[in-house]
Order: structure tokens, then C-alpha cells, then sequence
């Protein structure tokens, strides 16, 4: 099957693809307890989640792992976003705090034509995920950072790139900056395909990449001798805190021993997983502890 992608060749694109992949690194490593419960789970919240929701204890801690893992894996996705244009002609992504902190800088001789008509010879691109990662804060200080680059070169724009913006658009941005509104028609938030469009000079070379994507990635996860499917143990551990116990194994067992993951010092919460006051369930009590100093 030939190669759809005229901007970036296979071998670049499954290149890309590879190390983005590799970026996952410490996510892919199977979860047990310890790590499971890092940061301190909010077992309320399990609870409420799990019974709303009527879902089983195994799918409740297993959208609670795939929620952990996908919160680092956005900085990797966003590595995927910005660094396939090191690839594509005219493009070059500074490395981390060079040419002035730009994600993608975009130079063209033959000029580069604005929506308004203007035509300028390089673009200086800051890119983010998702419309609404930025706070109020965060706006101000990169609209700041765009005027000054407008300062120093009249013949650029400045570009705000969202992978995931609220449609596809290429617009002045309006945003605050000291409580005042200000726009610029050099400074402009531009969805993610219309990006491609112009760098590349194909409409849909988005839509492309996204269409040949699945089967990049599974190739490479396929053949990747690095990339192992991670074998999560918090369930059974779980369990295995309930049997020392001596309970019944329940969904209230389960449960307590989910509250014991982060109300284990809260008054009364010691006795909850005894068994009609055994002596030979304190054991339990420990269980949490011994299985950070095994895995520690």
C-alpha cells in the first residue's frame, strides 16, 4: 500500500510516531498499590463514582488507573503535536528555552498570506492541547510575549495552535491583558488542521495524518520490542487485604479496604476491617504499609 503523506515520509512519520510512544515510558509500568495510591485516592469519591455509576470494583479501579496514567500522557500527546514539524519543509521546533521559548517557528520565502491579506515571511508559534488549558493569567503573559516578537520583527505573526480547539478557525485572538481587551491581526489563535494547511500547503493534511494514524501506531506497537502491556495487581491486592482480615469478600469489604487507602489514621477507620472484634485480623491493619516497604 503506497504512502498517503506527501509532507513527511513513512520512515519520518513511524520515527515520530516511535518516540512519541517512547514518551510513555514510566505510564506503561504495571500499577500495584503503592503506586496506585501515590497521591492519595479520594475514596469518596470511588464510592460515590462506583455506585452512581453501578459499575464493578474491577472496572472502578481500572478507569481510575487509565485516569492517572492519560494525565501525564497529555504532555506526551502534546510532544507528538509539536514535534512531527520538525519534519515538514520550513519548519524548525527550538529546542527547550531557544529563539525566544517558540513550540514551531514556520518560515516561508514566497510569503505567507493572513486571512485579512496581509503577507509576512515567518510565523511564531506557542501551541497547546486544548482551547481552555489556559487560564486568564497564562493568556496575559503569551499575548505579552507575541507583541514583543511583533516588535522586534514587522515582518512575522504569532500564532496560538490548539490541537483541540473549539472548531477549525483561523481568527484574531481577543484576549485580557490587565483587565483590557486587545486583539491583533498578527495575532491570531488558529486551529490545529489549518496549521497543517498552511506549513504544508495541503487543505486536508490533518484529516490525512489522523486517517493513516491508527495504523502507524499499531505497526510500531506491534514490532516495538521496548513496549510491554502493563499487568496492574491493586485489585488483588485489594483482595488480599480483605482475606488477612478474615471479612466475607463483598463489595463492602472492597470498599473499606478503599477507604483504609486514605482514612487509614481518621478516627475509628483502624477497626473497620475487622472481623467481630478477631484479634488475628489486626494483621490486615499493616498490610498497606508492608506493601510500600516490599515495593518501596
Amino acid at each position: 500500500m503506497s504512502w498517503r503523506l506527501n509532507f513527511i515520509s513513512e520512515e519520518d512519520f513511524v520515527r515520530h510516531v516511535g518516540a512519541t510512544i517512547e514518551k510513555y515510558g514510566e505510564k506503561l509500568k504495571s500499577y500495584d498499590l503503592k503506586r496506585f495510591n501515590k497521591n492519595i485516592i479520594d475514596p469518596i469519591k470511588m464510592i460515590f463514582d462506583k455506585m452512581v455509576y453501578q459499575t464493578s470494583w474491577e472496572e472502578m479501579i481500572g478507569n481510575e488507573i487509565f485516569r492517572q496514567r492519560d494525565k501525564s500522557n497529555n504532555n506526551d500527546i502534546g510532544y507528538f503535536h509539536q514535534r512531527i514539524f520538525q519534519y515538514i519543509d520550513r519548519c524548525r521546533v527550538p529546542e527547550n528555552g531557544k529563539e525566544g521559548g517558540w513550540d514551531v517557528i514556520y518560515q516561508n520565502e514566497a510569503g505567507i498570506v493572513l486571512p485579512e491579506g496581509e503577507v509576512v515571511h515567518t510565523i511564531y508559534v506557542e501551541m497547546k492541547n486544548k482551547h481552555n488549558t489556559m487560564n486568564s493569567a497564562s493568556a496575559g503573559k503569551t499575548y505579552i510575549k507575541m507583541q514583543n516578537q511583533l516588535l522586534k520583527d514587522d515582518d512575522c505573526a504569532c500564532f496560538l495552535v490548539e490541537a483541540i480547539a473549539q472548531k477549525s478557525q483561523n481568527i484574531k485572538w481577543e484576549t485580557t491583558v490587565d483587565k483590557n481587551r486587545v486583539s491583533h491581526k498578527r495575532i491570531r489563535r488558529v486551529s490545529l488542521d489549518r496549521f497543517y494547511a498552511i506549513t504544508t500547503g495541503e487543505e486536508y493534511a490533518f484529516r490525512d495524518t489522523c486517517m493513516v494514524l491508527p495504523g502507524v501506531i499499531e505497526k510500531v506497537v506491534k514490532h516495538g520490542g521496548e513496549i510491554h502491556v502493563p499487568h496492574d495487581t491493586v485489585l488483588q491486592q485489594l483482595e488480599e487485604i480483605v482475606a488477612s482480615s478474615g471479612r466475607k469478600m463483598d463489595d463492602m469489604s472492597i470498599a473499606i479496604a478503599i477507604y483504609m487507602l486514605g482514612f487509614d489514621s481518621y478516627l475509628g477507620f483502624e477497626k473497620l476491617l475487622e472481623n467481630d472484634g478477631n484479634e488475628a485480623s489486626k494483621e490486615c491493619l499493616n498490610r498497606i504499609g508492608s506493601y510500600e516497604k516490599r515495593m518501596g
